[in-house]
């Protein structure tokens, strides 16, 4: 159970922590089943208000495991097909999460591994960390919604560069280009990160899931798509104990004390 570790800490936040770093914490089998295992557990936890995605080591992932993918050039496409499938939607649970997640790349992140940095609604990388999707030159088609992340996150023309040519970004560039949120020195990316996870879990739970859920895919379609949903979350949420509280709170000058959702 070694391959994800699992860190609770008291004011709601979890931190998972990829742990291969001698294969750079590529996504084996082994670290894909308890990958799978580590999110369900938290998707049942109903204390739970933030969850941040990192690396041990000096890399954040380098996506699926090579030796792994080169054992199924044996089979043909429809098995190949399948296995695929169940292996992008087990890394890719991390956005079912109805509570807010961060990834902080702490170091590389390659392919498979710079989409589940993507697939977190936050991403905030080390000044030097690698970022790139060099699909191609490894003679495949892009996986793990990259097709659909990498422009939805930072646009197309940001995509095509990096899907077409391979080109790395720094934490830096890609903090330039909206790739990722914010780039931080590596010495001080956790620091940053839990402080920002320890904010929005401070926050009303109900209220930042429904938030969640709004801006889910990048938002809503249209004005009036985004009116009629807040015209009846936002109600939902002043029908809450979490506004009493808030309101109380700001009343008293004093930080407010939010129940679960």
């Amino acid at each position: 159970m070694k391959e994800i570790l699992i860190d609770r800490r008291e004011n709601g936040v979890a931190v998972l922590t990829l742990n291969l770093p001698d294969l750079r914490n590529a996504m084996t089998d082994a670290m894909t089943a308890r990958w799978r295992q580590a999110v369900a557990g938290l998707a049942a936890d109903r204390e739970l208000r933030c969850v941040v995605v990192t690396g041990e080591g000096k890399a954040f992932c380098a996506g699926g495991d090579l030796s792994w993918l080169a054992e199924r050039r044996i089979e043909d496409v429809p098995a190949l097909r399948d296995r695929m499938l169940g292996f992008y939607r087990t890394w890719l649970t991390i956005a079912d999460l109805e509570v807010p997640t961060i990834a902080a790349v702490n170091g590389a992140a390659v392919g498979a591994g710079l989409c589940l940095a993507l697939a977190c609604d936050l991403v905030y990388a080390a000044e030097e960390a690698k970022l790139l999707a060099p699909f191609t030159s490894l003679g495949l088609h892009p996986g793990m919604a990259a097709t659909y992340l990498l422009p939805r996150v930072a646009g197309v023309g940001v995509a095509r560069e990096m899907l077409l040519t391979g080109r790395t970004m720094t934490g830096l560039e890609a903090a330039s280009a909206g790739l990722v949120n914010r780039a931080f020195p590596r010495e001080s990316l956790m620091a940053e990160v839990l402080g920002i996870a320890s904010r929005i879990a401070a926050n009303a739970p109900i209220a930042t899931r429904l938030t969640k859920v709004a801006l889910a895919g990048g938002g809503h379609a249209d004005l009036d798509a985004a009116l009629r949903w807040e015209s009846l979350a936002q109600p939902v949420t002043m029908a809450s104990d979490d506004m009493l509280e808030g309101l109380a709170a700001q009343r008293e000058q004093r930080v407010p004390r939010f129940g679960n959702a």
